[in-house]
C-alpha cells in the first residue's frame, strides 16, 4: 500500500518536471531561431502592450460610438481589470516562477525588451490581451478576429523578446478567458435583473497552437 501511494505521488512530480523541461526547450528553440524580419516588430508590440496601452486605445476608439460598440469597450476594460488583478496580485505571488535566463552571449540581443522585476507566471500581458479580446468579441463580433490575432501576437511576443516561457503565456490565456467569462456572466446577470433578459457568451481567441 505504501509503495502504491509513493508511486502515485511520484507521477504528478514527474509530469511537472517533464512539462517544465518541455517549456524550457520551447523557449530555447525560440531564442536561437533567427527571425530578423520579426524582431523589431515584436519588440515594439511587446513594449506597446505594457499596461494594456493597445487595448485601452482600442477601447477608447470603440467608446466613441454609442450602443454595442461602447458596451463592448466597457466590457473589455472590465475584463482587463479582472485579468490583470488576478495575474499580478494572485498568480505571480503564489507561484513566484523566476523569469527566463538570458545569457550575455545571446545570439539575438536586439530582440529583447527590459526584463520585468515581477515573477514570470502567469503572463500578465497575455492575460489582459486575451481578456479584452474575449470580452469585446461577443459584444461586438466585427472585431473578434482582429482582436484575437492581436492577443495571440502579444502573447508570442513575450516569449520572443525573452521575458516569458511559453507555459506562462498559456496560463495567461486561460486566466484571461476566465476573466472575460466572469465579466460577461456578470453583465448578463445585471441585464437580466434590470430588464428581464440578457445573455453573454465568451469566445477564446483562436491562437492555434502557438503561444508566447
Amino acid at each position: 500500500m505504501i509503495d502504491r501511494r509513493t508511486r502515485q505521488q511520484r507521477v504528478p512530480q514527474g509530469l511537472l518536471r517533464d512539462l517544465a523541461s518541455l517549456d524550457q526547450a520551447l523557449y530555447e528553440a525560440v531564442t536561437v531561431t533567427s527571425t530578423p524580419a520579426l524582431d523589431s516588430a515584436l519588440r515594439r508590440l511587446s513594449a506597446a502592450a505594457d499596461h494594456s496601452k493597445i487595448s485601452f486605445l482600442i477601447a477608447a476608439t470603440l467608446a466613441l460610438r454609442p450602443g454595442r460598440s461602447r458596451r463592448a469597450a466597457v466590457l473589455g476594460v472590465a475584463a482587463i481589470g479582472v485579468a490583470s488583478t488576478t495575474a499580478n496580485l494572485l498568480g505571480k505571488r503564489l507561484v513566484r516562477r523566476p523569469r527566463p535566463h538570458r545569457a550575455e552571449d545571446s545570439p539575438f540581443p536586439g530582440r529583447h525588451v527590459p526584463m520585468p522585476a515581477s515573477a514570470s507566471f502567469p503572463s500578465g500581458h497575455t492575460a489582459s490581451a486575451v481578456a479584452f479580446a474575449a470580452a469585446v468579441g461577443p459584444a461586438f463580433p466585427a472585431v473578434t478576429v482582429p482582436l484575437g490575432l492581436l492577443a495571440c501576437a502579444v502573447g508570442y511576443s513575450r516569449v520572443h523578446t525573452g521575458v516569458h516561457y511559453p507555459g506562462d503565456v498559456v496560463a495567461g490565456a486561460v486566466l484571461g478567458t476566465g476573466a472575460a467569462a466572469a465579466v460577461l456572466a456578470a453583465a448578463a446577470h445585471w441585464d437580466g435583473s434590470g430588464s428581464g433578459s440578457g445573455s453573454g457568451s465568451v469566445g477564446r481567441p483562436n491562437c492555434g497552437s502557438s503561444a508566447r
